[in-house]
């Protein structure tokens, strides 16, 4: 065990050491933990907002980057140790509030976007919409943390999702364009720093907009 785990609950800690330290039996989605290394090396390029470790920031930053991991790649929500799995509910625009398990059924995308003429999370499941995103941003669609705007127990923070648009979004070609959104959130936890429940605030059809602009292919 390192000596920042001694010091600080898991789940507030960097995300490969909750990876490196989260036991031999969890249930990965894809019977192995993610590899988070192009990710990280990217994050040391671009991020904008280094935050000094140990601050809320930094806190606040590893535990929604730890959530992001568990729901993207731990099959089994009674493994998640960054939530209170009975309890957390997860919101997007004032719309459902949708529980742990149905975050492993539908993923985050389908819940973050819904439906709308320019995506259907209706029609797609977790693994279909991972595919539609992985494809329009090969190199990755980054996440970091700008500031907190509250702490807890209602902690209230601005975020970036960030992404080169450079590969194709269904039937729309690539731009090559930077796409970035920002938005607001509002995580409700517990003492010890477990997430309740996520409320997300963001433009959805502003960041669906840029994805559909590019020329449609045609079938030959």
């Amino acid at each position: 065990m390192s000596e920042a785990s001694t010091h600080q609950p898991l789940w507030i800690q960097d995300r490969d050491i909750v990876i490196a330290e989260g036991g031999n039996n969890v249930e990965w989605r894809y019977q192995e933990p993610p590899d988070y290394s192009r990710t990280n090396h990217n994050l040391r390029r671009e991020s904008q907002y280094n935050h000094l470790e140990g601050s809320l920031e930094a806190i606040v930053q590893n535990l929604v980057r730890t959530f992001e991991m568990e729901a993207s790649y731990k099959s089994n929500p009674q493994q998640w140790i960054s939530i209170v799995t009975d309890k957390f509910r997860m919101i997007t625009n004032g719309g459902p509030a949708y529980t742990a398990e149905e975050v492993v059924d539908a993923g985050t995308y389908n819940l973050f976007l819904g439906d709308s003429d320019k995506y259907k999370a209706s029609e797609e499941d977790f693994e279909t919409s991972a595919q539609i995103f992985h494809k329009a941003f090969p190199d990755g669609f980054l996440w970091e943390l700008i500031e907190v705007l509250a702490g807890p127990p209602n902690v209230t923070f601005k975020w970036r999702h960030w992404g080169t648009f450079s590969g194709p979004y269904k039937e729309h070609a690539p731009t090559g364009e930077r796409v970035e959104i920002t938005g607001i959130s509002i995580a409700r936890v517990t003492d010890d720093l477990k997430i309740v429940s996520l409320e997300h605030f963001f433009d959805q059809s502003a960041f669906l907009g840029k994805l559909a602009t590019g020329c449609p292919f045609h079938a030959s």
